[in-house]
């Protein structure tokens, strides 16, 4: 079998994003991989961190007589093992890592103090007005079912007695 190391298109339109594959050389572009090595993508703006790749597999394949595409000799030849582009690549991961813009936290927006001073004077006349009400309210629930209840529980006992 014929082992080629070469790119496998992941993207979508107008977004490319390749994965480096070990593929049979009879199998279409997007077609069944033996092994992903890596993968690059082009939308990266820092251009040496496209590409990532694990070199020792790659050593591996190219050592059982894979032949790489033309673009992933090319990556190799930067990224590899003995890469010429290793140091600067690694330096444009860290500052890829770092300069990640983070979602600032939840902002929490304070209540306006304004109402307040002119809440007092109002809050004390609904007051009055709201706790009748509330009391009220859970008085005549509880009357109902107070009534409810005993009337249901009397007429039981009366009955079963």
């Amino acid at each position: 079998m014929a082992v080629r190391l070469r790119l496998k298109m992941m993207g979508r339109k107008h977004r490319p994003f390749f994965r480096i594959c070990a593929m049979d050389a009879r199998m279409p572009r997007d077609g069944k991989a033996i092994e992903e090595l890596g993968y690059y993508d082009p939308m990266v703006k820092d251009e040496n961190a496209r590409a990532i790749l694990k070199a020792e597999r790659i050593d591996y394949w190219l050592g059982v007589g894979a032949l790489p595409s033309e673009k992933v000799r090319v990556l190799i030849k930067k990224y590899g093992t003995n890469g010429t582009h290793v140091s600067q690549q690694q330096a444009a991961l860290e500052r890829l890592k770092t300069s990640k813009p983070q979602a600032p936290p939840p902002m929490v927006v304070p209540r306006p103090k304004k109402a307040e001073p002119a809440s007092e004077a109002t809050d004390a006349a609904p007051a009055t007005d709201a706790a009748p009400a509330t009391d009220a309210a859970p008085a005549t629930d509880a009357a109902p079912e107070a009534a409810g209840g005993e009337g249901a529980s009397g007429g039981e006992s009366s009955s079963s007695e």
